[in-house]
């Protein structure tokens, strides 16, 4: 079905216009909410929606729709919008390639999933934060199950079939006058998460955090948990956008083949990576995916780009034209980004500084100059290797680019958090605030 819808789509398209590309999405899911103490929504859904894009001398055009019967009228409102647009040279669709294999990306077990199960999984974390004496405030279990394709003109067709499997809690308990609170989550491409084991993990951290004492203002080493580092660096994707790099908004523009971090650092982008929550065979353009390095023992060697910044730039896509739905034209983004040290120092070894569980206020990081100041969230006190007392009402400022040139991995596992797959890491000092 998706192959008819798809070229009858391209054959319309390509009567009017100079080249075109299809993209179609079927996705189904099904969601179980956790409010307070009950599973109070669920639902299960399907889509099918179809977007379209054309090329005009020279000129986008983008429209989608989710009605197969109106075919006609999206292709000629993609070419409609195609006429109203600027001239830009560097637009073109991707060509025609042989794609990389990718594994662990599709789980018939969550694709078998059945509402019922989805409910089962919510109550039972809701069970388990209950039997831990804490209260849930908020939660929830979600799968699905996704099918794309893209033809084009140039003759790509690439086909990828995706599921997807998460689970989240927040909870909270009582902490004298007023309350602790923590949450987790965690996903996968498989049927392999336990979600008793993502509320016991929330449950664990709020218990932990109560009785928590204020703390000096100063700098500090500071120990940054999986949830913490992967919360800071949304600031370096930035940095690494072809895009914004072409616009002057990277503070790594000029830095190509330049020391910007820690030689023990390199960092790569990996669309290819086996049960990588964003692999797959092409980007959203058709793009083959492929592993980039982006920096490689300290030393910037790449950015990100899709199509159209490729050809402004005067190089190769990356296969990083990434898109949200059908409904959402292509745009660089990350795959999955993946953090790997060579020198690590471990909370044993840290005779004093402070564990962050987690980090609150991530998003108003400069994104040009990196500079941060945000909430600890769940913060630990460290001396002589141990955490003895936790903290509470701490800030921590600092800037992410000074961070990747002074830190070291605390642990070598690893967990992938939206597109970053991260340790935790230990950072040099940081200003820490006290309130």
């Amino acid at each position: 079905m998706m192959n008819d819808l798809a070229n009858q789509a391209l054959d319309h398209a390509l009567k009017g216009a100079d080249q075109a590309e299809i993209y179609v999405e079927i996705t189904e899911s099904v969601d179980a909410t956790i409010q307070n103490d009950q599973v109070d929504f669920a639902k299960e859904s399907y889509s099918l929606g179809m977007g379209i894009r054309v090329i005009c001398d020279n000129k986008m055009g983008f429209a989608y729709t989710t009605q197969t019967e109106k075919i006609t009228e999206t292709v000629a409102r993609a070419i409609s919008n195609a006429q109203a647009n600027l001239v830009d040279e560097n637009f073109a669709f991707a060509s025609r390639s042989d794609y990389p294999p990718v594994k662990g990306i599709f789980d018939k077990k969550i694709n078998t999933l059945e509402l019922e199960d989805t409910i089962e999984l919510g109550k039972s974390m809701i069970g388990t934060v209950l039997e831990n004496k804490c209260q849930p405030t908020s939660g929830g279990v979600s799968a699905d199950c996704s099918k794309t394709l893209i033809i084009n003109s140039e003759g790509v067709s690439c086909e990828d079939m995706s599921t997807y499997f998460s689970g989240f809690i927040a909870v909270n308990i009582a902490d004298g006058a007023g309350v602790s609170t923590a949450s987790e989550s965690d996903s996968s491409r498989k049927l392999n998460i336990d979600p008793e084991k993502v509320a016991h993990k929330a449950c664990e951290v709020a218990l932990n955090s109560r009785g928590g004492k204020t703390i000096e203002t100063g700098d500090t080493k500071v120990l940054m948990d999986h949830h913490a580092a992967a919360g800071l660096l949304s600031t370096l994707s930035q940095a690494i956008n072809g895009d914004n790099v072409q616009r002057g908004r990277s503070i790594y523009a000029d830095k190509i083949d330049t020391e910007v971090s820690s030689p023990s650092l390199s960092i790569y982008d990996d669309g290819t990576i086996r049960g990588g929550l964003y692999s797959s065979h092409g980007d959203g353009e058709g793009t083959p995916s492929q592993k980039t390095t982006i920096i490689e023992n300290g030393i910037l060697k790449n950015f990100l780009y899709d199509i159209q910044t490729a050809n402004k730039g005067n190089v190769a896509s990356t296969g990083n034209g990434m898109r949200a739905s059908f409904n959402d034209m292509p745009a660089v983004n990350l795959t999955n980004l993946i953090l790997d040290f060579k020198d690590f120092e471990e909370l044993s070894e840290i005779k004093e500084g402070l564990l962050v569980t987690d980090v609150l206020g991530a998003h108003t990081a400069n994104p040009i100059s990196g500079d941060f100041s945000v909430e600890a969230m769940n913060a630990f006190k460290i001396e002589n290797g141990e955490i003895i007392y936790p903290v509470k009402n701490a800030m921590l400022s600092g800037n992410i680019f000074s961070i990747l040139k002074d830190s070291k991995a605390a642990s070598e596992k690893t967990r992938q958090l939206g597109p970053f797959i991260v340790p935790p890491i230990t950072v040099s000092s940081l200003r820490v605030v006290g309130q």
